[in-house]
């Protein structure tokens, strides 16, 4: 039996009537969940704390309170520990779910069951559904989706379905700055996962005007420099490979000035 646990967190910053529409569009699958965790990631104000309050009566809802604020990679997995069944979906709190999002994996994971992760395509708005930014396009195959994981993170977070044992497996969620996603799908691959994206846009991505800017600067460039070091220590990329991506790093991180950073990364990272 195929049912399913949802992921998610909320945290201060997080609007009240985008939270409203991301669990309404959960609520909405065609395939029904059996369980949504969400976390909240220390106090939040006062109207997002009547919408979860609202949902603690509906009981799929499992809403942990948590009065301090760790960031996601800790909150993901505390809310891992929360999660009763075997498939695990990721959802962020601001973004939309369509309605035949969860019905489309579960599909692939029947298909194949040696597949351990499911992810989609998504499209990325500002404000409006109707403003749409631009396309989010993965990968669909195991061995694309591994080749693109030796230098960029080849899911959309917010989308993917995986097997809670082979994130169990792998270590589960650890903390790495702006990159907790793509070091644990490093992480599963090393534990021999296997991964598979839908090429549709099952996802509606909220973004705002700072989205693509806002991974710049030596902190930011530092923190890909380690994953990249930590994939050529495991063999997942070689000396050269590593030199190249820490080199392209360094000049979209850290060299390109950051009022560029976003008109570049729709030109050339999104459709």
């Amino acid at each position: 039996m195929f049912e399913i646990s949802v992921l998610t967190s909320v945290y201060k910053n997080d609007l009240a009537q985008n939270v409203r529409a991301a669990f309404e569009s959960v609520l909405n699958q065609t395939l029904k969940p059996s369980q949504i965790v969400v976390v909240r990631d220390g106090a939040v104000g006062e109207e997002l704390q009547k919408v979860l309050d609202e949902y603690k009566s509906n009981p799929l809802f499992t809403i942990v309170e948590r009065e301090n604020n760790l960031g996601l990679g800790k909150t993901l997995r505390e809310g891992t520990d929360y999660c009763k069944f075997e498939y695990i979906a990721r959802m962020d709190s601001d973004d939309i779910a369509l309605p035949t999002r969860f019905e489309k994996q579960i599909a692939c994971f029947k298909k194949d069951e040696s597949l351990d992760l499911v992810g989609t395509n998504g499209v990325e708005f500002v404000n409006e559904l109707e403003n749409v930014a631009g396309v989010k396009a993965v990968p669909e195959t195991d061995e694309e989706i591994k080749k693109m994981m030796k230098s960029r993170c080849p899911f959309c977070h917010m989308s993917v379905m995986m097997k809670k044992s082979a994130l169990i497996k792998a270590g589960g969620y650890e903390d790495w700055f702006y990159a907790e996603d793509w070091y644990l799908w490093i992480r599963m691959a090393l534990a021999g996962a296997k991964f598979y994206n839908i090429q549709e846009n099952l996802m509606q991505i909220r973004i705002n005007e700072d989205t693509y800017a806002r991974r710049h600067g030596m902190k930011y460039f530092k923190s890909i420099k380690n994953l990249l070091k930590f994939m050529k220590k495991n063999k997942m990329i070689g000396f050269f490979g590593y030199l190249k991506a820490v080199i392209q790093r360094f000049v979209g991180h850290v060299l390109v000035p950051r009022k560029f950073k976003a008109r570049l990364y729709k030109k050339f990272m999104r459709k």
